[in-house]
């Protein structure tokens, strides 16, 4: 399922240009336009999720998490470390409706955050 509106559902579908860092049949990953990190990658599904309240096949976080592992190891990343995060609601620091994963990297992440 797609939402003509949301932004990240036309970035996998290609209608709006990015560079890809990664991308199957399952997930897109390109570069965050406002990082967190040096190293600061959105893996998202191409089926549109506005949360990860709305996911019924848990496949998908491992579609996710697989993908960020991937791409950590791809960006040499592995060695110094780096954190994954989904945000869900408001509260929780979601900005842009769409289940997405932050792959952070290249400086220290304090804890906790936010």
């Amino acid at each position: 399922m797609k939402d003509e509106n949301c932004i990240f559902c036309k970035i996998a579908d290609g209608k709006i240009p990015t560079e890809k860092i990664f991308e199957n049949d399952k997930v897109v990953a390109f570069r965050d336009i406002d990082p967190q990190a040096p190293t600061h990658v959105l893996v998202i599904p191409r089926e549109h999720f506005a949360s990860s309240s709305q996911v019924e096949d848990d496949s998908i976080f491992g579609d996710l998490v697989g993908s960020a592992v991937k791409i950590a190891k791809d960006l040499g990343l592995d060695e110094s470390g780096y954190r994954m995060v989904i945000n869900t609601g408001k509260q929780g620091g979601q900005s842009v409706p769409h289940l997405h994963l932050h792959l952070l990297a290249g400086r220290n992440l304090g804890w906790p955050p936010g």
